[in-house]
């Protein structure tokens, strides 16, 4: 068995791994290179495996980083299954349409800027190669081993990160021998609200794991839900508003169960909150389409609440007239709008009528990026930049950790700690992650592998 690592190996960012046997090759996850495009473009453009040689890509979950660059896998002449859990191919199949759509957007901005002399500039993908991919999609449940022929079998689990995320686990007969590969996906956190924890899995032969925050500990969901609390109800005294960047998938889904929770318990002022990205609703319906998914809090709550995604006084805005109308209304009320690192979308706007006010608040959740507006906010600037204008930053800025959907050093110690007690592994590869969390982990991990933990880099093929 050979496993070549072509995306997400010493970085965070492009999840592919290649898993050849002598009658199979498989890649796990075909994610986009996400980040500045002289960087990312090349390696976007350009696949690493035959797209047409591949028997069937297993994708652990619909996150642009690891689902983004499907249409293009099949635009190069891939035709084969795509296995999944439903939910993931729900989500994908939206996140990859509206990916194409950027993917084009982008292009006709690069074309403007670009001389004459430029070769032309395409998009990666269409549209048309995003639906082309749906219909390669075919479904596994989690839990039950799934015969994918007479040499390879599939079982999914719950990862725990966002909805339809799944550990995979493989068995592959090479030269006559079964050989079992764990790969973690995106793993989650632990008693984490709408998601069961992830599930800790037996002894393998190789493991290929994530390690985005194997270095750090994170705050909990219920200190996040403390602060909303808080935040909102300080906000509503001064009649203000609170301005919300969250990512479209998971992060805003996450925030309304939150939200949701404190109003069933009468321990939230009653203020509007708003859900203002197309996406998100689109994705909150998938969302509810799987409520029979998601873990117990979720069906305890759905006893006596039939939408843990609506409550009385949230509003999901839809058209961009509708958008432009909440910077005129007057009073405190809420908005969660996208993109999650202040990038562009409709937050921008947003914070554009909003930070100079110092009865507004910017409520961060996430990480924010070097360079981002996301980034000038959380450092609290005197002044920031939207649109190209500096204005002064009076807003009161709260940023509030704990939300994240990637495991910490703690959550990778129980699960791994797990694996060890069921017999641990023999090889593990480190993955999607920077230099300092992804030493980390292989630190961590050793006393649960048979040899020393290996943190790959681009390219890198090993033979078990």
């Amino acid at each position: 068995m050979r496993i070549t690592f072509l995306g997400a190996a010493g970085e965070v960012t492009g999840s592919q791994h290649l898993i050849e046997t002598d009658s199979r090759r498989i890649l796990l996850d075909c994610g986009l290179f996400q980040g500045h495009d002289e960087e990312c473009l090349p390696k976007n453009q350009k696949f690493h495996c035959n797209p047409r040689k591949l028997d069937a890509v297993i994708l652990s979950h619909a996150h642009i980083d690891h689902s983004g660059n499907l249409p293009g896998l099949v635009r190069a002449g891939f035709d084969g299954p795509i296995y999944c859990t439903r939910a993931t191919a729900d989500i994908a199949g939206l996140m990859l349409r509206d990916s194409a759509k950027i993917q084009r957007e982008d292009a006709a901005y690069r074309a403007k800027k670009a001389k004459d002399s430029d070769p032309p500039v395409v998009p990666l993908y269409s549209e048309d190669d995003a639906k082309r991919v749906a219909k390669l999609f075919e479904y596994v449940a989690i839990g039950e081993w799934e015969t994918l022929g007479d040499d390879v079998r599939l079982k999914f689990h719950h990862a725990g990160h966002i909805l339809g995320s799944a550990i995979v686990e493989l068995e592959l007969l090479d030269d006559g021998i079964w050989k079992r590969v764990v790969f973690t996906g995106d793993l989650g956190r632990r008693n984490k609200p709408l998601l069961f924890d992830p599930t800790p899995v037996d002894r393998c032969d190789v493991v290929i794991t994530e390690s985005t925050y194997g270095d750090r500990v994170h705050p909990t969901p219920a200190d996040v839900k403390a602060a909303l609390q808080r935040v909102i109800c300080e906000a509503a005294e001064k009649k203000g508003r609170v301005i919300i960047p969250a990512f479209s998938l998971g992060r805003t889904q996450l925030l309304v169960f939150l939200l949701n929770e404190l109003r069933n318990e009468n321990a939230m002022c009653r203020v509007p909150v708003f859900i203002d990205s197309p996406l998100a609703t689109r994705l909150t319906d998938i969302y509810r389409d799987h409520q029979d998914e998601m873990d117990e809090e979720v069906t305890e709550t759905l006893k006596h609440d039939d939408d843990v995604f609506n409550f009385d006084g949230l509003t999901y805005i839809r058209s961009q007239d509708e958008s432009v109308a909440l910077n005129k209304r007057s009073g405190p009320f809420v908005v969660i709008s996208a993109s999650g690192m202040c990038t562009n979308g409709r937050v921008v706007h947003h914070l554009k009528h909003a930070v100079s006010r110092p009865e507004n608040t910017v409520m961060i959740i996430g990480f924010q990026a070097q360079g981002t507006l996301g980034r000038q906010l959380v450092e609290r600037r005197k002044h920031v930049s939207i649109h190209g204008r500096r204005y002064e930053l009076n807003a009161t800025v709260e940023t509030v950790n704990g939300l994240s959907a990637h495991a910490d050093a703690e959550d990778f110690r129980w699960w791994f700690g797990e694996l060890q007690k069921n017999g641990g592994c023999g090889h593990a590869f480190v993955v999607h992650g920077e230099e300092k969390p992804a030493k980390a982990l292989a630190e961590l991990i050793t006393d649960c592998c048979d040899h020393d933990p290996i943190v790959p880099q681009f390219g890198e093929s090993f033979e078990l």
